[in-house]
């Protein structure tokens, strides 16, 4: 966590004097008040750390009140800093073609220009980001299957993941998300992780509200990382007093034709587990005409799991939240949002996560609810 937390002061830092010097070199007038600039970029690389400082010392509330200014100032900055890279990148590539082909000067390639025009675009993104996180999106996914008797009326499950309840996902937003997936009429109501972010002591009244879904199959968690962060105690006494059942490296049999096995998530290691349970052989020892689904926070298709599940539901890597940040988690984790079928077989469905964590702010990322209706096959 030391380690991380210096790496984040050093890119937010880096973020941060980026936007000093270009507010400066547009505006010089500004030259002789620097002090008043400096001191917003200081603080605003350290509100993350103050929030997280006031919040574990029980002051939630002075933490919420810092939280939504500090963290929709970095979700700006970064999209400040993107609109930046591809401007200067486009800025040099015309200086290249000037050698070759006449091109007139651009007036907003100017300093005060080319930050007015990064400045109001990532605000304007941001301002719309700050409404696309509140507008939940349905996707819906029907998948045929064999292992659902013909006459069955097929079995909905209903998914949330990345919620991370905390300062800036707290229980009105909670309870939007409560009452869509009530209006979907779940059989199974599972969570595939960052359900929560932050310490649970404050999050007063939400178990509450979780409990009140109550599908005929249950409710089915995992964790994920920041279960881990939070304090895993704390969060699996959440869970559960939420009504979920956790599946830790566990498998569990539902009704007659449904299967699941939850996984943890690999930053288990880094905070004590030392027992790990092999992914594919738990799945291995299930009956093969039972649909299997696979619980699992990341992405990743374990190799000794390829093809003995028929569906894997996943989460983590929240489509990027802001564009153009999916590019980067691309290069982590390779594969769509959505539904993928596999070669090996099955299907793997990364959800684009249902809250937001940092900013909160989602640009052509919208949070979503997933419906997977496994429905028998029609011939």
């Amino acid at each position: 966590m030391k380690l991380f937390m210096l790496n984040f002061l050093l890119i937010y830092g880096a973020a941060h004097a980026y936007f000093l010097l270009s507010l400066l070199k547009a505006f010089s007038v500004l030259r002789n008040y620097w002090a008043v600039p400096f001191f917003w970029c200081l603080l605003m690389t350290l509100i993350p750390i103050i929030v997280r400082v006031l919040e574990q010392r029980g002051l939630a509330v002075i933490a919420s009140i810092l939280a939504y200014p500090g963290y929709f100032w970095m979700g700006l900055l970064f999209i400040f800093i993107s609109i930046s890279v591809v401007m200067q990148f486009t800025r040099l590539l015309l200086r290249v073609l000037h050698f070759f082909v006449f091109i007139p000067q651009l007036s907003f390639f100017s300093a005060r220009p080319f930050f007015l025009i990064c400045f109001c675009s990532a605000l304007m993104i941001a301002c719309y980001g700050y409404y696309e996180a509140t507008h939940l999106k349905i996707e819906s996914i029907v998948l045929p299957t064999d292992k659902i008797p013909k006459g069955n009326r097929g079995i909905r499950i209903v998914q949330i993941s990345d919620l991370h309840v905390g300062l800036i996902v707290g229980a009105g937003q909670v309870q939007q998300v409560i009452d869509s997936v009530k209006r979907l009429k779940p059989d199974l109501f599972v969570a595939t992780g960052d359900i929560v972010d932050g310490h649970i002591k404050h999050f007063d009244g939400i178990s509450q509200m979780f409990r009140t879904i109550a599908p005929p199959m249950g409710m089915i968690a995992i964790f994920g990382n920041h279960e881990y962060y939070a304090g895993i105690d704390s969060s699996r006494s959440f869970l559960e007093q939420s009504g979920f059942r956790l599946l830790q490296d566990q498998a569990l049999l539902i009704g007659n034709n449904l299967a699941l096995v939850g996984v943890d998530d690999p930053a288990s290691a880094r905070f004590g587990k030392k027992i790990t349970v092999d992914e594919g052989a738990l799945l291995e020892a299930l009956p093969k005409e039972r649909f299997i689904v696979l619980l699992k926070h990341r992405p990743e298709i374990g190799d000794n799991s390829a093809g003995k599940f028929d569906l894997q539901l996943s989460g983590h890597v929240h489509k990027g939240q802001i564009f153009p940040f999916n590019l980067l988690t691309w290069l982590r984790f390779p594969v769509h949002t959505g539904i993928t079928r596999l070669s090996a077989g099955g299907h793997l469905y990364v959800s684009r996560g249902t809250g937001t964590w940092g900013p909160p702010i989602r640009f052509m990322a919208p949070p979503e609810l997933t419906v997977i209706d496994l429905v028998p096959y029609s011939f």
